[in-house]
């Protein structure tokens, strides 16, 4: 089992980093599982979508380099988490723009014809591990989980056929005790690789 934990979050002090290496430390210890992490933020990924991504999205030439590397790292990978802070009750501009690029036509799924699309990534298991700084109650009063679930499960990962596994918004973590969150953390990467121990 092969994990890529992918986070954007530009201050390595961050909650975010924290809960992206408790996801880590809690796949370590299994036998056979190894993990990737891609620190979108550190290693400076462009998410702008270019001129030269919409020819790669059209066949006309092939994806920019950093785009199939990055496309090699989820080649690699069975198990896919995102870790992001919630800004404006959606993850990062980086983070989107890194799906924007790298989940592509011809890649992730493929357009036919008629209208049709052919859904690519079904072998790829996701977890979604939001931080959100509002409760629940606003969270809920305005319908934004629902929301996020209809842009980010479907939007995204259900067109390219990828399976949700797990979906989590940690809430109030700018004022309340970050160890809950942490154990959070920890907690999905051992379920992860329990799964992953599960389909050996």
């Amino acid at each position: 089992m092969h994990t890529l934990i992918v986070f954007a979050h530009p201050d390595p002090r961050s909650l975010t980093h924290a809960v992206a290496a408790e996801v880590a430390r809690g796949l370590a210890p299994t036998a056979g599982a190894t993990v990737e992490i891609a620190d979108l933020s550190a290693e400076g990924f462009d998410p702008r979508f270019t001129a030269a991504d919409l020819d790669g999205h059209h066949g006309r030439h092939a994806f920019p380099a950093d785009v199939r590397a990055e496309q090699a790292r989820l080649d690699r990978a069975d198990a896919l988490v995102l870790v992001f802070p919630v800004y404006w009750w959606a993850m990062p501009a980086q983070m989107k723009g890194w799906i924007d690029r790298v989940f592509s036509n011809g890649w992730a799924y493929t357009e036919t014809p008629g209208g049709g699309v052919l859904k690519k990534l079904g072998r790829l298991q996701v977890h979604l591990l939001g931080l959100g700084g509002a409760d629940d109650r606003t969270w809920t009063k305005r319908g934004y989980d629902t929301a996020m679930k209809t842009q980010i499960e479907t939007g995204i990962f259900d067109y390219c056929g990828a399976p949700v596994i797990s979906s989590t918004v940690l809430l109030a973590v700018d004022s309340t005790d970050p160890a809950p969150h942490l154990q959070a953390g920890y907690t999905l990467g051992r379920s992860i690789a329990a799964q992953g121990q599960r389909r050996a």
